[in-house]
């Protein structure tokens, strides 16, 4: 069953909640995502985990679920001997995974949907980097050496499966640089459904050291573009990013920062203290954020407080 609103619509009326990060829950239900695929090593060998873990943000309040796309591409699974017509199926089931988590009615009356915050749940397509592809961390630095027109023809052929699949928008999420943007911003045209563009920052810049109001100034006039703004950084630096982000785009902003903790390469580990507060939510929605939630390391119970806090200020 598809929305009864668009979440562009949905975003006129208030801010709407995002799920957290899909690997951190997928690893607290004790799955290994030690795999290059990530969490899209799930989509073929134990999908039903994947359908739980969207389970866990629905109850948490979620009423964006985010699919288990954002490393599956037809070329990752290649790697692993699946020829095209099996990668495109199995980037479909990512869509009707998500989506059969938001309809489950028993769900919805657990988190008071009905009363306070509408019956709606939608379903985020992820297109992730082409770094994410590339399993290495090149995600986080852009400036593969690759043009904008070799992204797009990377990126084209799983946002159009993904787009037949019926999702309510795509995510464009963790982009690093501004020629990834413009490249998955062309891949997207004329595909019919509306996008995000969410891009993946450090300081004050972009990831391949950018400057922010350009690269949100990118989607200023593309009507098919509800929302732009940052996610996978520390909750400092996106609450500085939201209001740059409204005010270059005049679009609204889609904010989920990571907890705050930074990922040791060196020894697999997260290490630092978490600062991701869902008190930040009444900054964030005064500056033009809509789309908020969180990326890696913020769990159901993070995502439980924003919802708490945005039923309270809309109620």
């Amino acid at each position: 069953m598809r929305p009864a609103r668009t979440l562009a619509e949905a975003l006129t009326q208030g801010a709407v909640v995002l799920d957290g990060g899909l690997s951190n829950q997928l690893v607290a239900q004790g799955c290994d995502l030690s795999d290059e695929l990530w969490s899209a090593r799930l989509l073929a060998d134990d999908p039903r985990q994947i359908g739980t873990a969207h389970t866990a943000y629905v109850r948490a309040g979620a009423r964006v679920l985010t699919t288990a796309s954002y490393q599956a591409t037809f070329e990752g699974f290649a790697r692993r001997g699946l020829g095209r017509q099996e990668a495109g199926r199995l980037l479909a089931t990512s869509v009707q995974l998500a989506r059969a988590a938001g309809e489950l009615q028993e769900l919805r009356s657990a988190v008071g949907r009905a009363e306070s915050l509408g019956d709606d749940i939608w379903v985020a397509a992820s297109v992730g980097p082409y770094g994410a592809f590339l399993a290495d961390g090149s995600e986080y630095r852009g400036r593969y050496g690759l043009s904008v027109r070799e992204l797009e023809r990377f990126h084209r052929p799983r946002i159009e499966a993904l787009v037949a699949a019926e999702p309510d928008v795509l995510a464009l999420e963790t982009v690093p640089d501004i020629d990834e943007a413009e490249a998955l911003l062309r891949a997207v045209e004329g595909c019919g459904v509306p996008v995000w563009l969410s891009y993946s920052i450090e300081g004050g810049r972009t990831r391949a050291g950018q400057d922010l109001a350009e690269a949100f100034g990118l989607v200023a006039g593309r009507d098919q573009v509800i929302a732009t703004g940052v996610n996978c950084c520390t909750p400092a630096d996106a609450g500085r990013a939201v209001p740059l982000a409204a005010s270059v785009s005049g679009k609204p902003v889609v904010v989920y920062p990571n907890s705050g903790e930074r990922w040791d390469a060196e020894h697999r580990r997260w290490t630092g203290d978490v600062t991701f507060d869902a008190a930040r939510i009444e900054e964030w929605t005064a500056s033009g954020a809509r789309l908020v939630g969180g990326c890696c390391r913020v769990g159901p119970s993070g995502i439980s407080e924003l919802s708490a806090r945005i039923r309270t200020a809309q109620a």
